[in-house]
Order: C-alpha cells, then structure tokens, then sequence
C-alpha cells in the first residue's frame, strides 16, 4: 500500500501499480495481521467484490491510457482505484452493517450510504468493514462485540473510539483513507492517538442517508488520513447536497480542495487564532501534549500569526451540555431496535414485552445500556423540562458565541485530547474517565463547526502521537486543510510514527 493518495494516483497513471495489487496488498496484510499474536481488530471482514471492482478500474485505466485519455480519467474519476475502509456503521449495499453491536447480527444493508455511493461514483473502492465502539458509544473502541482495535504504534494501547478500526486501518496503511462517524470527536480522538489526520466536517456538509444516527443533531461523517491531500479530495467528491437528507448543504469553495494549496508564510502571518482559556487552565491536561501544544503554537508564532488568549465561560459546560443532548438522542434513536423491525431476536414466548427486554438486554453492550438508561432517565416527565432544555440552552449559546469569535479569529487551536493513547484496559470501567477524553473536541460538535485533528508530535514519556486540533468556522474545510497542509511540508514525518511502517 502507497503511502497518500497523490502518490497512489501518479503510480496508477504511470503503470507502476494497479488497483488489484492495491487490493491484494491490503487482503494480504489483513490475513497476516489477523493470524499474529496480537491483531489489530481494525477491519472486521473483507468485501468479497473489493478486486472485482479493481479488476474494472484497471480495465479502465488501460483503456484510457491506450487512448491517450488518462487525465480526462482521472479529472472525471480522481479517486479512481483507490481502496478505503469504512466504518461499520456507515451502509454498504449488499454488506454486512453491525455497529460493532450483537443486536445487528446478521443485518445487511440494502441500499448505499450517500457518502459511499459517491465516492463509488469517483472510482473509489470499499475495501472493507471496520471496528467501532457499539453504535458508535465509546472513546477507545474497546465497547465493540468484536474485541478492542489495538493502536498500531503500540498494541498495548487503545486507537481511539469510536472510528478506532478505520483510524487504525489507515495508520498501519492497511487503507489509503477511512470514513468514521462523529459525534462528539470519534475522529479526531482516533486521528490523535493513530498519528494520523482526521477532519470533522460542518455539520451537513456530508450527508447522514445510510448512517446509523446515534445522535441525530450532532453526528457527521469523517475522514482520516496520512496527510490534507487525503482528505480534501475524498471530501471534494462526497460533499454537498442531498435529496434524502434535509440536513445536508453544499459547501462554498469545493473546487479548492480537489488540487490544495497551501498557505505560504505571507498568509499564514496574516492569521488570527484563538486559544480558549478555559482549555489551559485544565488540570487534566498531561504534560506532554502541553509541551506539544506548546511547540504548535510557537510554530505559528514564527510565521507571524497573531495568537489571543480569549476567555469563553461556556466551553466549561459543554462535556455536559453534549452528554445530556447525545444519550437523550442516543436512547430515542436506540428504540427502534426492540427484536422486531431489525436485527437479532430473542423470543423467550411469553409476550411482546418479554420478547422486547430480552432482545435489548441480551443485543446490547453495557456502555450502550449505560447511555439508554441515562438518555431515558433525563427525558423522563421529571427532568425533560429541566435538565433537556439546559443542555439545549447551552448549545445555543455555544453556538452564538463560537460565530461571533470566528468574525475575528480564522481559527481556534486547542489539544484533540488532554492525554495521549492510553492502555487497553486502563479506563473501560470508569465511564466518567472515559468521557472526559472528549473535553476538547465536544464544543465542536455543539457548535456545528468544522476541526481536523492534526498530528503534531510525539509524547517524550510513552512516544504516542500527540494531535493538534485546527478548529475553524461553519464551511471552513477548505481554509483549515490548506492551514494543515502548511503545517505538514514542514512536519511530515514527525508527527506521525506509523509511516515506518510502510
């Protein structure tokens, strides 16, 4: 497997490489990883059609080259035999979708996701299902009925959750990119503990059609990858409108993002960035991601970027804020798996209310049973009035006051997460631990702004990446990626461990 996707197109054009040897490769170190005595648990299957459909582009690409047409191609298919991982969440017609949960045993989806089914369009191929914490509830990937998704930087530590599978697919380059899910920063809490990229999109801007919601008004799609390029094209050809979402919306400057530019030193002197005080003055925040933080920073200093300190209050209420919103949605959109519409069945004969609470105690993991109680219990008649409209109160304000920022800053910059990659085990039975990874990456959600966690160096104690949140406005994706893309002429390598292993 090539090392970016710039990389891989220009092989492929030239001949060096074909998309079925991109394929096998991948079959390959998936088969291998799979028999060894730690496996990484990123890919859960295979798709049996994956070197068809390589087989078909190969044809395409040797027709094209016979006719002296392989720019026009590529210019109409520019993801044109490139692999990717999804996440198991996201459908895939024909496919296997199980949110990593025993009570989707055995569902198929039968129609394509709009994001996949687009990305099909460009050339693009789904190579294969990838783990995930259980409907997506998770920050380490280790709530998934499939086992945990070890990090391929060190396999004693997590990958991150939820999207940990894809995150780890395309850090140890078992994919050219991933898709994952967001809701309150299971891309970007992957991307950072992976050494990897990975960009949460304005809410809309990729379309939910063919997603498992688990909180409808906060979940987005996501895209990891080894560098900006990696991302801006896939985006380029999966955004905009879409007739089965009424959420989804175009974004201004798509055309930007298929060849990216980065920002040279004279624009990037002209940038104001924003860091929230309230994220400094966290007493969880580990030393070494300070000290990456630190030297992130100084770096935009050098280029004359102009750095404020700003004071927003709310950010310390928006962990809350997210939780009260994400498990009341989590625990109404759950409800419909109940061993009757979808799914595993659990009939014991006694009645539809037998039959219901034992599908659901036995389909579902605790974690998930943990955010239904939760979820019900603060829409409960006692508390939806109070505790609901709170939360919803306080992402009102989050949102004015993060537009207001942004009509004098071009971006925040912050920490994805306030400690590097944990180890296996070490947090997954103490949820208020776990939670707490998501300190940093929820307010963005909240907001319905764009971030891409950036890898930004090494953490001296245990040498897991560390990731760098560039946060920027509504529709900002493409002025964010070529801000990042600046950042990794000069860093490529550095902060992203795992390119020894290609």
């Amino acid at each position: 497997m090539k090392y970016t996707i710039n990389e891989t197109r220009s092989d492929l054009k030239s001949g060096k490489v074909t998309s079925v040897q991109l394929v096998k490769e991948s079959i390959e170190t998936f088969e291998a990883d799979r028999n060894s005595a730690l496996p990484l648990n990123a890919f859960l299957e295979m798709f049996d059609d994956a070197e068809k459909k390589a087989e078909a582009c190969d044809r395409e690409i040797a027709q094209a080259r016979a006719e002296g047409k392989l720019d026009e191609l590529f210019e109409k298919k520019p993801l044109l035999g490139l692999p990717f991982a999804v996440k198991d969440n996201i459908s895939v017609k024909g496919k296997r979708l199980t949110c990593g949960s025993k009570i989707l045993e055995g569902y198929v989806a039968p129609y394509n996701a709009t994001v996949i089914a687009r990305l099909e369009e460009k050339g693009a191929i789904p190579l294969g299902r990838c783990n995930q914490d259980e409907f997506a509830m998770g920050s380490s990937t280790e709530y998934s009925s499939y086992g945990p998704t070890r990090n391929p930087i060190n396999r004693e530590y997590v990958s991150g959750g939820s999207s940990g599978g894809p995150a780890a697919a395309v850090s140890a380059n078992q994919a050219l990119f991933g898709l994952g899910t967001e809701t309150g920063g299971s891309v970007r809490l992957p991307a950072s503990y992976c050494g990897i990229y990975g960009l949460k999109t304005t809410y809309g801007v990729l379309s939910r059609w063919g997603v498992v919601a688990y909180g409808s008004s906060l979940d987005q799609v996501g895209l990891l990858g080894h560098t900006p390029d990696d991302i801006a094209l896939p985006l380029s050809v999966m955004a905009g409108e879409d007739f089965y979402d009424d959420t989804s919306a175009d974004l201004p400057g798509r055309e930007d993002l298929l060849e990216l530019k980065p920002y040279n030193n004279g624009d990037l002197s002209t940038l104001k960035i924003a860091i929230p005080r309230q994220f400094l003055e966290n007493k969880g925040l580990d030393s070494d991601v300070e000290e990456v933080f630190s030297q992130t920073r100084n770096w935009f200093e050098s280029k004359g970027a102009k750095i404020d300190v700003v004071d927003i209050p709310v950010l310390d209420a928006a962990i809350a804020s997210y939780y009260v919103i994400a498990l009341s949605e989590a625990a109404s959109n759950l409800s419909r798996f109940d061993g009757i519409r979808y799914g595993r069945r659990v009939d014991p004969g006694e009645g539809y209310d037998e039959l219901y609470i034992k599908t659901r105690s036995e389909g579902f993991g605790p974690e998930v049973k943990r955010r239904i109680v939760i979820g019900n219990y603060v829409l409960s008649e006692q508390f939806s009035g109070d505790t609901y409209k709170k939360g919803m109160t306080v992402r009102a304000r989050i949102q004015r006051e993060m537009a207001k920022l942004f009509e004098s800053y071009d971006m925040v910059l912050c920490p994805t997460c306030p400690t590097t990659a944990f180890k296996l085990g070490q947090k997954v039975d103490s949820p208020l631990e776990m939670y707490l990874s998501d300190l940093y990456t929820t307010f963005v959600n909240l907001a319905r702004i764009t971030s891409l966690s950036v890898p930004a160096g090494n953490a001296k104690s245990s040498g897991m990446p560390v990731g760098i949140q560039f946060a920027g406005p509504m529709f900002g994706e493409a002025k964010i990626l070529q801000i990042a893309k600046a950042w990794d002429l000069e860093h490529a390598g550095c902060g992203i461990p795992c390119k020894a292993n290609s």
